[in-house]
């Protein structure tokens, strides 16, 4: 059976084609297992947290005897006690360890503390329960590591941070008391600064037990290299003809390497994409074209990563504000760990630091978010209104003609806004925008805007269009020099997407200004300018 590019759970190398992890698996090793780390491993939803647990306990089964369990396998009504719990832990700890005790030179006996404790209902205690772990752990031949997957799923029991405080308190006293060589925890919710629901607000809500835990800083997304050699191995049994570098960078360009949206769009691309008229054969799916079809279809598509960020932003209010900040006002916000609305958002994965600055994770993320911004705004928005009123005279024998966009822009925003101040103009305009050209492209076409130009000033918005790529500059007017500059800088920006041809679109509040569309020429380059 051919592999197959997997979006449900854990990665298994012989059924799924996936990045190569052994570089990862020999930075933790090293970095953490070997020097006896205590870590969480916190990342946001489907970020590969439980194929990189599996694939390092088997990179670490020849030194190690790792005991992998999941903490989704303990019911809650089992955190309700002490007496629940450690049974139920007991149990699993059981199963785990018969699994990979047949690997290593141990015997059942080693055991037998455990097995006793669970036949035993005199003293279900969590202080017992590490004793009888203490013991198998000093008898074991080889050092135990023990991996907790899940870890989040009970971080609102008292239970479970009384078990991380037994956790801490062996770590501290190892020497003298053996316990666990390392201790890995995996989880979307960051349990060292995790807010503790069920503290009263009158206590320290930050005060965690796990505070012995390493700094994990691994990078856990995939690089353009890495997607290069999934692509590789792919091509190997497929022999589509694709240029596998520049697939690879195009799909690290929208992603930037989140684990599940990297496989989701190959998975559209090699499952979905013959099906559409636009594509004969495979090597025309495994294209600019194909990854952009591809895109289309996740920015519509139903999926569990989608619906926890529609949750969160509903939950937090306050990360709400922050990422329509970012997005419609152009915000630049200083990334600090200590902020909890940013250390939020990062947790979840919806955020990077990207040189001490706040940006949104990727493309997808990013346009998801726009997307959501403005469908709240759509219905009751006249601007979206006259767009869709003048669709059709918008694209032609499907081409999509950006200076007819920008030219009616100017005519339907001065009729519909043109009596409002500045104030309102320069927090809307963009926006605005954005809500005239979605309906115009939508199904056809996709949008995003680059990161890297996005300020309260300018933003630069970049349309693919059946084959055609659009670089169209949003600006607020702010003077004459600052006009030309931006212009120049225009000019580089289509030199750097191999275009001669650009959009410039400005929000102008000098009253002697002159409103409408204009064409000019700098170098090679035509410049089509459109004045609000």
């Amino acid at each position: 059976m051919l592999r197959y590019f997997n979006t449900e759970g854990r990665c298994i190398p012989k059924k799924h084609y996936m990045v190569p992890l052994e570089e990862r698996l020999k930075v933790i090793k090293e970095q953490f297992v070997d020097q006896e780390k205590y870590f969480v491993i916190n990342r946001g939803r489907q970020y590969g947290k439980t194929t990189t647990l599996r694939a390092l306990a088997e990179y670490l089964q020849y030194e190690y005897i790792v005991v992998s369990i999941d903490f989704q396998g303990i019911g809650s009504e089992e955190f309700a006690s002490a007496e629940t719990f450690t049974w139920a832990f007991a149990n699993v700890f059981l199963s785990a360890f018969k699994k990979v005790l047949m690997r290593h030179d141990e015997k059942e006996w080693l055991l037998k503390p455990l097995r006793d404790f669970v036949e035993n209902a005199a003293d279900r205690s969590l202080r017992e329960l590490f004793v009888r772990l203490s013991k198998i752990c000093e008898a074991s031949n080889k050092p135990i590591v023990l991996m907790i997957d899940e870890v989040d799923s009970a971080s609102n029991n008292q239970v479970f941070i009384d078990f991380l405080a037994q956790l801490r308190g062996y770590y501290l006293d190892r020497e003298d008391s053996p316990i666990f060589h390392s201790v890995i925890l995996a989880g979307v919710y960051d349990i060292v600064n995790l807010k503790l629901k069920i503290r009263s607000q009158s206590e320290h809500q930050y005060n965690s037990p796990w505070n012995i835990a390493a700094d994990f800083d691994v990078d856990m997304s995939f690089s353009a290299k890495q997607i290069a050699a999934m692509l590789r191995e792919y091509e190997t049994d497929h022999h589509t003809g694709m240029e596998v570098e520049a697939v690879a960078e195009y799909l690290y360009q929208y992603t930037s390497g989140y684990p599940y949206l990297v496989s989701a769009l190959c998975k559209i691309i090699d499952e979905k994409l013959l099906l559409q008229d636009a594509f004969a054969d495979e090597h025309s799916i495994w294209t600019m074209e194909g990854i952009e079809a591809a895109v289309r279809i996740i920015l519509r598509m139903k999926a569990t990563l989608f619906d926890s960020m529609i949750k969160h932003i509903t939950e937090y209010p306050e990360l709400k504000e922050l990422l329509y900040a970012m997005l419609f006002k152009g915000e630049q916000i200083v990334y600090s760990q200590d902020n909890h609305t940013i250390e939020l958002a990062r947790m979840f994965g919806y955020i990077q630091d990207d040189g001490n600055r706040v940006k949104v994770a990727n493309r997808i993320f990013e346009t998801r978010l726009y997307n959501l911004f403005l469908s709240e705004e759509e219905l009751s928005n006249a601007i979206c209104r006259k767009a869709k009123e003048n669709k059709s005279q918008f694209v032609y024998n499907g081409r999509l003609n950006m200076e007819r966009i920008l030219e009616k822009f100017v005519e339907h925003f001065n009729d519909i806004y043109g009596e409002n101040n500045n104030k309102f103009i320069e927090d809307c305009g963009r926006k605005f925008f954005l809500l005239y050209l979605r309906p115009i492209i939508n199904g056809t076409g996709n949008y995003y805007i680059e990161a890297q130009t996005r300020d309260e000033r300018r933003t630069d918005v970049i349309v693919d269009y059946a084959g055609e790529q659009f670089i169209i500059e949003m600006k607020i007017w702010r003077g004459n020099e600052y006009h030309e500059r931006g212009e120049r800088q225009l000019t580089e920006y289509l030199d750097y997407f191999h275009q001669n041809r650009g959009y410039l679109l400005s929000f102008n509040f000098n009253k002697k200004k002159e409103a409408g569309i204009k064409t000019i020429t700098i170098g090679n380059k035509t410049i089509v300018e459109a004045v609000i």
